[in-house]
């Protein structure tokens, strides 16, 4: 099934009774060349660009609930590509080029909207620290500006330019950045795997892993046993839970991580903007509403709701940054399980386990990830190399202390990336 302006104007006359359904609803095989598991956005990018790229359709994505149920879901849908250092900066700027053709690609519109991404600074080090991150980002390719206040002034009137504890100096503009909707980019991916082959197999919990002799030999699931030549772990916040059943111990942490959103407003805020002072940011829907989020909950937690301390702490940092923002009634709130690392960024790699592979680690960075998480992730799996974008999400840079990519500068403390 094509979309088309034609189509939509053909069914809307006739009563939109010739659409059908976007995916197969799949029962599992016995065997396959390449089971993932996990149903979210990674996974279903990984399988897929497994299909189009690599050929490979004898793949089963597995998950526990419905495909996109997770964190895919429960994001404040920001897309960028404003990294710093080297390692991530190359693999977010190949993550913004894959979502820049996403909706053509996948003939479905994931509703990519680059309205641009303003981070906020407020002294002279911050000043300094968006002048470096600028030039590293323009060096990369990709696009940079530093703003100063008045030209906020005309782009973001809203703000409280007068507050004298966190006075804003100027911003640091990325206009290609921007946001996408979440669960259109989930159903896009899964139409795109399933009609090239892959089976994509709701209500299917992973149990167990079987390892044969270092070499993994398929799976124990709650609808029976799946032998497959290769695995590939793509879990977010449970990849240490699904990890311990090959016998494995990651350096990750799963802490949640709260949004929020308001009633439908009529548009006020045109761009993603991000408090530099406190971790708040900000963008409103394609529907109205004001989408935003701060802090991790700060404690390690697998449930997808948070506590109220955070909803005050988020809530201060909005009225500090835009006072506007106290006339909006919060319609509802959500918690991610967010796997994260020692550095803050993430792991694309092999494991010990000869045909086991893991996608994991993404911080705060999972959504805008999602295209070269997979694209990248499915070369890795096809090929046993990596992807030139992901070279430097190794496993392995923890063990060792060489490689790590700090880009936050916080230290080795999960929580704090």
């Amino acid at each position: 099934m094509r979309f088309s302006g034609l189509r939509v104007l053909k069914e809307g006359l006739t009563g939109n009774k010739g659409w059908q359904g976007h995916w197969r609803d799949a029962s599992p095989k016995s065997d396959y060349d390449v089971v993932i598991i996990g149903g979210g956005g990674h996974g279903l990018s990984t399988a897929y660009y497994l299909a189009k790229e690599h050929g490979i359709t004898n793949v089963a994505v597995l998950e526990k609930g419905y495909l996109g149920g997770g964190n895919i879901g429960r994001n404040t849908t920001i897309v960028r590509a404003n990294y710093f250092l080297p390692g991530n900066s190359e693999f977010y700027s190949h993550s913004m080029k894959l979502w820049e053709g996403l909706a053509q690609d996948l003939n479905y519109n994931v509703m990519l909207s680059q309205r641009g991404q303003i981070g906020l600074f407020h002294n002279d080090g911050q000043r300094d620290a968006a002048i470096r991150r600028g030039n590293a980002i323009r060096n990369q390719g990709d696009d940079a500006e530093l703003l100063s206040v008045p030209d906020l002034k005309r782009m973001l009137p809203y703000l409280d330019y007068d507050q004298s504890r966190f006075p804003i100096y100027g911003g640091l503009l990325q206009r290609r950045a921007g946001t996408a909707r979440h669960d259109a980019v989930a159903w896009g991916l899964a139409r795109g795997a399933s009609e090239r082959g892959v089976d994509l197999i709701q209500n299917c919990e992973v149990t167990g892993i079987d390892i044969e002799n270092g070499t993994v030999k398929g799976v124990q699931t709650t609808r029976g046993a799946i032998r497959a030549g290769k695995v590939a772990v793509i879990v977010a916040g449970r990849s240490g839970q699904v990890a311990q059943m090959a016998g494995m111990r990651l350096p990750i942490e799963s802490h949640v991580l709260q949004a929020f959103v308001t009633e439908g407003l009529k548009p006020c805020i045109n761009h993603v903007v991000s408090f530099g002072m406190g971790h708040f940011y900000i963008s409103q829907s394609d529907k109205g509403g004001l989408v935003f989020g701060g802090d991790l909950d700060m404690y390690a937690s697998y449930a997808a709701r948070g506590n109220l301390p955070i909803v005050e702490h988020v809530m201060e940092a909005g009225m500090t940054l835009m006072p506007m923002i106290g006339k909006a009634k919060v319609l509802r709130s959500w918690g991610g399980i967010m796997d994260m690392t020692p550095d803050g960024s993430p792991i694309i790699d092999k494991t010990d386990t000869r045909g086991l592979y893991i996608d994991c680690g993404w911080c705060y960075g999972g959504f805008k990830a999602v295209p070269a998480s997979g694209n990248c992730m499915a070369h890795l799996v096809a090929t046993d190399t990596h992807h030139e974008a992901a070279t430097k999400f190794r496993l392995d840079r923890f063990a060792m202390g060489h490689g790590l990519m700090d880009e936050e500068g916080t230290g080795a403390q999960h929580n704090l990336h």
